[in-house]
């Protein structure tokens, strides 16, 4: 990212402690905006091409019967983000303020709606999400400096509360140690590539084994994830000049090479491990220069992912807390989360709240206590202890636990979309969702897919999920017994 790119990104992320929820659209016209349209191409690259592409490969294999379908499951998803991708767009650009889906929700079925979509954001699902990707992180760099499996769960805490230290030091050591990161991805994915293509390894694309998980409805979901942060890219779209015209053309234009990379890196791993091998595989990124082009080359790619996921993880971390930081500005209970630091112009709080909660997350699916300390809970209640040999590591465990949440707000803020298409019928909107009404029903069909098999999935680990989520219902009663907050900058 250049710096005009960097700079409208942070600029959209600091409206959040600027304005409120009553305030205007922002009024600037067509031509203004501080992002071009290739700005716009290098941020929805840079913010949907994450690490998972190096972790889930595998896994997907294994829930699909061959290659073929695969590869189509990485297109067809593909094609369905574009067409979400479209609504938010439309979203985005309407109502520009920050916050995404908790503005688009409050606004649509009122501010307990946005509250709870906030809260579950601050304990489930976002947190879930950085907690998942240091698990990535974590378990390549346990391969780069051959640590012990137990090691794992330790790199993950380390890269969390690194990152958020880092973060609430300020925006501009978040900013240029993300610059740093997204080239060591580019890096790593293109080497990938190459040596994935052109490898002469003999191996085969017939499966072998059955299909050893629930099936291709998981498989969906985790190429659904990987395709993951188009409505983060969407959100920040507001900030393109011309968009009526560029929003398309870089959401096209972005996820459609997006597509072709992830189909790119899947044949490369076909390629240099074969369908079986991938199936068996853990890091394929690692395995597949391995094999083509020796373990010091496989060891090399480890740490150019470890260094990649830093990257998403990063971005995360300082994405998200500015989300929290948005709901603390609204609603008095949380106003400790929209306090910024006046030294270092950070949504602190909001970090370390995001952080602590992670660090729990991390320790409680990670550890043998923390997994002990839960199912002993469970039985208290009178409920089964959870399977966890279902879920194969942290990773997987959060995804899984998150993946609910996930969806059903994504479902939420499709029918979000028909409301306000309904409501704010005479509101100006720079840009429009093409082939209305079938856009936001094919986001919606996806989305209600989405929730249906992230629920089987996540079954064993529905109690936990529901707990907190069902616990932010009462949170927003008491927060509008407690009236308005005031958010002042802290020292």
């Amino acid at each position: 990212m250049d710096d005009r790119l960097c700079c409208g990104l942070i600029a959209a992320l600091h409206r959040s402690k600027e304005s409120n929820l009553s305030d205007p659209t922002h009024s600037q016209s067509e031509e203004q905006g501080p992002l071009s349209l290739w700005d716009a191409i290098s941020l929805v690259i840079g913010i949907v091409i994450g690490s998972t592409i190096y972790k889930t490969p595998g896994t997907i294999s294994s829930n699909v019967s061959d290659p073929w379908m695969m590869l189509g499951l990485w297109a067809l998803c593909g094609a369905l983000s574009f067409v979400g991708a479209l609504c938010y767009a439309e979203l985005a650009t309407t109502y520009s303020r920050s916050g995404g889906e908790y503005n688009y929700l409050t606004r649509a079925f009122g501010p307990w709606a946005g509250f709870l979509f906030g809260w579950s954001q601050l304990a489930i699902i976002q947190t879930g999400s950085i907690g998942a990707l240091s698990y990535v992180f974590a378990e390549y760099a346990a391969e780069v400096f051959q640590a012990p499996k137990s090691s794992v769960v330790w790199f993950a805490l380390g890269a969390v509360v690194g990152l958020t230290l880092l973060n609430m030091l300020g925006v501009h050591a978040g900013r240029h140690t993300q610059k740093l990161l997204v080239l060591a991805k580019l890096l790593g994915l293109l080497l990938l590539i190459v040596a994935g293509l052109t490898s002469r390894a003999e191996v085969s694309l017939v499966a072998t084994t059955p299909i050893s998980g629930p099936g291709w409805p998981l498989a969906m979901i985790l190429v659904l994830y990987a395709y993951g942060g188009w409505n983060d890219a969407a959100f920040v779209t507001a900030e393109v000049r011309n968009r009526s015209r560029n929003i398309p053309l870089a959401l096209l234009s972005g996820l459609g090479l997006i597509s072709v990379v992830y189909l790119l890196v899947n044949l490369a791993y076909l390629r240099a491990l074969g369908f079986e091998g991938l199936r068996q595989s853990q890091r394929p990124a690692a395995d597949a220069l391995s094999a083509v082009l020796g373990e010091h080359a496989g060891r090399a790619m480890s740490l150019l992912v470890m260094v990649s996921a830093l990257g998403g993880l990063n971005g995360l971390i300082l994405a998200v807390s500015r989300v929290h930081a948005a709901v603390g500005a609204d609603h008095a209970l949380f106003a400790y989360l929209g306090r910024w630091s006046a030294r270092t112009k950070t949504p602190v709080w909001s970090l370390l709240a995001q952080g602590l909660i992670t660090v729990v997350m991390i320790l409680a699916v990670g550890t043998r206590d923390g997994r002990g300390l839960i199912d002993g809970w469970l039985q208290q209640v009178g409920l089964k202890p959870i399977p966890w040999d279902q879920y194969f590591g942290g990773f997987d465990t959060l995804f899984a636990a998150s993946a609910p949440i996930f969806w059903l707000f994504f479902l939420s803020t499709g029918v979000a979309y028909f409301v306000l298409r309904v409501i704010d019928r005479n509101r100006q909107r720079p840009f429009k969702a093409p082939w209305f009404p079938l856009c936001p029903l094919l986001f919606c069909g996806m989305s209600a897919f989405g929730l249906y098999s992230a629920v089987n999935y996540a079954a064993p680990l529905l109690p936990l999920i529901a707990i907190p989520f069902l616990a932010g219902l009462p949170l927003y009663w008491i927060s509008r017994l407690l009236g308005k907050p005031t958010a002042e900058p802290i020292a």
